[in-house]
This record gives C-alpha cells, sequence and structure tokens, in this order.
C-alpha cells in the first residue's frame, strides 16, 4: 500500500513538472523558427570558415580577423542555442549544403588565394547576408526574445562586416 501511494505521489509529481516544463517552452511562428535554424547555419559556417583561416592563412590581419570571429560567433551560438532550447527549436547540425560548399571550396585554396577568399567569402559576402538576415528578423519577428538576439547581435555582425570590407579591399587591392 505504501508503495502504492508513493508511485502516485511520484507520478503526480512529474505530470507537474512537465506542464512546468511545456510553459517554460513557448511556441513561435515558423517565420521566427527559419530565423532561428538560418541564424544557426550563419554562425556555424562564418565559425568554421574562420577555424579555417586559422589554420590557413598567411594574413595577419586576416588572422586577428579569423580569431575575433570564432569567438564572437561562439558566444552568439551559445545565445541562440539558448533562446531555441526555451522556444523548443531544434538547430542544424551544420551549414547548409550551399555553405558546405563554400567551405570545401576554401580548403581547396592556399597562401594569398586562400586570403583573397576567406575576406570575399566568409568576411563580406556570408557577413552582407547575416546582416540582411538579422536586420530583417529586427523588424519582422513576433516573438520579444528572438526580436532582442537579433537586435542585441545586429551591431556585432555590422562590425565584422565594416573590418572584413576593409580587409578584402587591402587583399584584392591588385586585382
Amino acid at each position: 500500500m505504501y508503495s502504492a501511494k508513493r508511485v502516485l505521489l511520484s507520478s503526480a509529481l512529474l505530470g507537474l513538472l512537465c506542464i512546468s516544463l511545456n510553459a517554460y517552452a513557448k511556441d513561435i511562428s515558423s517565420s521566427d523558427k527559419r530565423f532561428l535554424k538560418n541564424a544557426a547555419e550563419a554562425g556555424l559556417f562564418e565559425i568554421q570558415g574562420s577555424q579555417l583561416a586559422l589554420k590557413k592563412a598567411k594574413d595577419a590581419e586576416i588572422q586577428k580577423f579569423a580569431k575575433m570571429m570564432t569567438e564572437d560567433h561562439a558566444q552568439a551560438d551559445v545565445k541562440l542555442k539558448d533562446l531555441a532550447t526555451k522556444r523548443r527549436v531544434e538547430l542544424p547540425k551544420e551549414p547548409s549544403l550551399m555553405q558546405q560548399a563554400k567551405l570545401k571550396y576554401l580548403e581547396t585554396r592556399e597562401g594569398a588565394k586562400f586570403d583573397k577568399s576567406y575576406a570575399g567569402i566568409i568576411g563580406v559576402s556570408a557577413h552582407e547576408q547575416a546582416v540582411k538576415l538579422f536586420e530583417d528578423a529586427a523588424e519582422d519577428t513576433e516573438d520579444a526574445d528572438v526580436k532582442k538576439f537579433a537586435t542585441d547581435t545586429l551591431p556585432v555582425l555590422k562590425k565584422h562586416l565594416e573590418d572584413a570590407k576593409r580587409i578584402d579591399a587591402r587583399v584584392n587591392k591588385d586585382d
């Protein structure tokens, strides 16, 4: 009899815990989910490309930029994962197929050719796309926390883009 009461009490507590966790996890719109997933892919792409640059880049400024990128995007990734968990959104574990193809291309480049390609692909192009993604989200998202994440992250992305354009212009000045 004692164990039946214990089972019943344990079941009731488990049920309350599930209800509490469900209240904590909030459903969001499909467009907000899409933003979180696209933001995750963009971050993974920039992190993986920058990790590659830390190994392959010859230019000291690109090395410094790549280090900053891995650190800044890793911090943003932690915030993104926390937000996605709270909103019950499963994030991708790797960049998109197109981004993976660009990473494969970067892997084939060496020396100054790598530096030029990294500056253009990861530095400028990826950040132009990320800035647009985050500007749209800051404007259009419905969930207040998703909007705050986009708004708070945007200045860092804009700074990365500004730095990348300067680096790209320098390493590609002879082209």
